[in-house]
């Protein structure tokens, strides 16, 4: 008698891959300039001290591997891009909500059930820095949100023709 035979299945396609998404993530140079992230090749930048809700949700639930970044100095003598990234890491917990002496700690985030994250960014190149009176200058990064009134926001997303729009003026 013939023995039963299992089914030869095809495995599943790949989940589709979702198309590259774009971000601008504000540092403050005295912390961690583009100069800073760019010191070793092939090495990331550990994204810690975001505090922000609305921030650390683009993290959480939209940002992956890959996405490219706008560097940009923010609280400084002259603000703006000074170089493209990539986010290189999912998230993970950031772990100066847990030092005591870190101007990021925060008493109310438990270990078990962390508040704040992280992902880790690896610069790619330096570029020259796009101040703000340039990018306000272009029509077509009108709705950059950096660039909007009484925006605080350190990461924001940037829409495709946003991209496009900067990477014309590198």
């Amino acid at each position: 008698m013939p023995q039963a035979r299992t089914p030869q299945v095809a495995p599943a396609p790949p989940a589709a891959q979702r198309a590259a998404r774009y971000w601008l993530m504000k540092s403050e140079p005295d912390e961690c300039s583009i100069d800073d992230a760019l010191a070793a090749p092939h090495q990331t930048v550990p994204w810690t001290g975001v505090r922000n809700y609305q921030a650390r949700n683009f993290m959480r639930d939209d940002m992956q591997v890959g996405d490219g970044v706008l560097f940009y100095h923010s609280s400084c003598a002259e603000p703006g891009i000074a170089g493209l990234a990539r986010i290189a890491s999912a998230t993970r917990a950031d772990p100066t909500q847990f030092e005591p002496e870190s101007p990021y700690f925060d008493p109310k985030s438990p270990p078990a059930q962390p508040r704040w994250l992280l992902l880790d960014v690896q610069a790619l190149r330096k570029t020259r820095l796009l101040p703000l009176a340039e990018l306000r200058a272009v029509p077509a990064l009108a709705s950059l949100r950096v660039l909007q009134r009484g925006n605080r926001l350190s990461i924001t997303p940037v829409s495709d023709e946003e991209w496009a729009a900067v990477q014309a003026l590198l």
